[in-house]
């Protein structure tokens, strides 16, 4: 078989494949032994429909289609296989059918054209003495106050008030009952429409303005036990019930009862009852380890991703269509099985008028995941970044141990994760160690894009108003 090769755009290779007279011969005479044997034709057997008839009745059309269909099928296949290209996904006919069955002809050779994806080649123009800034987040002590703070907060024992209006930090009991505020002009006279489900007896609710919708608890500061009042208040916009976003509402609220917290002291008996150490002291050197390690994982992951995004700049890689097709199928998976632990009905969610929006949402995102996989392969390959089978046994063997719960697990799979992840993260840090990066305060560079982003935007309109026409409206107002 005579196969020519052309490199193609996006990663393709091109095939001119030419079959053999005998081979389109002998496909073509195979075909109409199979359709003789199966063809039910009125007043002949089955299997002894004479050609003549066989081919009047069919049509050489349809019968050359047959042929041509094994013929494509089978050429390409063995093309593939010949020249050894490392063929990824299904290949793809470039060749008009209908052409085909026009100028198929059994016993003369027959040319097909096709193209197949291959693995694409990665240019990195650059990889070492890459300079990027990242954010540094530092460790902030004030969060150990918080914790214990918040701790103590749920401890807290609750005394009846007496005697004093109800005040900030308080909890309070009450009844309440909420209706749709009246629109401007509306009847006074007129009844108020109550809001589904936003009525409650004996309801408790702590006296902080975060606790409900605004303008309900600063209504309820001030009030006395007993004592009923009308108050006003607005549903926030967005909210989660669409149908009150933004609404104004009044609310008749009684005060039941009034109470006041009782905190405990912060001590070691304190640090007793929240956890497993013995003194306040113990306590509080295990929460400062823990968020200065968090501190410094943020810090470290936010390194990372700096360096990914600066390495992307200096990467030329042609991505087929199939990687990315079978990347955007893996995002979508992985987002119907976390949606589907989380005991959300998929099918509901994933429905056939949605998936085609989803694809094409999800692929940019699947692009820039196959650009930093392959840059990092490539830079592992370059640099002979390897993992050793200890350090993937003793990481399967803490994983393993870790998770003693899963018992069905495909070991081979886990120790190609493993394998996977550790080279990724030898490789980064490889790449960190051979970098410049300065490290900046902490929501300077998110500042800073979102200000671009702006002044992006409004270049773009201020271009948009120097290049538009007034309107006949506009020159007559003006």
């Amino acid at each position: 078989m005579k196969v020519t090769q052309e490199k193609l755009p996006a990663s393709q290779i091109g095939l001119e494949i030419e079959i053999t007279p005998e081979i389109t011969k002998q496909t073509y005479e195979q075909v109409i032994k199979n359709l003789a044997s199966t063809a039910n034709i009125p007043g002949f057997r089955r299997g002894k429909v004479p050609r003549p008839i066989l081919l009047q009745r069919l049509g050489t059309t349809r019968i050359k289609a047959a042929a041509l269909e094994e013929l494509i099928q089978d050429g390409i296949e063995q093309a593939v296989k010949q020249e050894a290209i490392p063929a990824i996904g299904q290949p793809q006919l470039r060749s008009s059918f209908e052409d085909l069955i026009n100028n198929y002809e059994p016993g003369k050779p027959l040319t097909i054209s096709a193209a197949v994806d291959v693995e694409p080649e990665v240019n990195l123009v650059q990889y070492t003495d890459l300079l990027f800034q990242a954010e540094e987040v530092k460790y902030d002590p004030e969060r150990v106050d918080s914790t214990l703070d918040k701790e103590r907060q749920e401890l807290a024992t609750l005394i009846p008030v007496e005697g004093r209006a109800a005040q900030i930090g308080d909890v309070a009991v009450v009844d309440f009952k909420g209706s749709f505020a009246r629109a401007e002009g509306e009847d006074e006279t007129a009844e108020l429409e109550p809001i589904p489900g936003a009525e409650a007896t004996d309801f408790q609710v702590e006296l902080q303005e975060d606790k409900f919708i605004p303008g309900f608890i600063s209504g309820i500061v001030g009030m006395n036990p007993e004592e009923t009042r009308e108050i006003a208040a607005q549903f926030p916009d967005p909210y989660a019930n669409e149908d009150l976003a933004g609404k104004a509402a009044t609310f008749t609220v009684t005060l039941k009862e009034l109470k006041e917290k009782e905190l405990p002291e912060i001590n070691d008996d304190f640090a007793q009852e929240i956890s497993d150490f013995e003194t306040l002291e113990e306590l509080r050197a295990s929460l400062v380890e823990r968020y200065q390690k968090e501190a410094d994982d943020k810090t470290k992951t936010n390194k990372q991703e700096a360096l990914l995004t600066e390495l992307l700049k200096h990467v030329e890689v042609d991505l087929p269509l199939t990687l990315v097709e079978q990347e955007v199928d893996a995002m979508l998976t992985q987002t119907a099985m976390r949606l589907s632990q989380q005991g959300l009905d998929v099918r509901k969610l994933f429905t056939q008028d949605i998936i085609p929006q989803l694809r094409e949402r999800s692929r940019t995102e699947a692009i820039e995941r196959i650009k930093r996989s392959l840059s990092l392969r490539e830079v592992g390959k370059r640099e002979s970044i390897e993992v050793t089978p200890e350090e993937i046994a003793a990481r399967v063997k803490e994983l393993l141990e870790e998770y003693p719960e899963e018992k069905e697990v495909d070991e081979d799979r886990l120790r190609s994760i493993v394998e996977n992840e550790l080279l990724t993260e030898k490789t980064i840090n490889w790449l960190l160690e051979h970098s410049s990066v300065e490290l900046v305060p902490e929501g300077s560079l998110s500042a800073s894009e979102e200000t671009e982003a702006a002044e992006s935007d409004a270049d773009v309109s201020q271009t948009e108003e120097e290049n538009s026409e007034p309107s006949t409206t506009e020159v007559t107002e003006g």
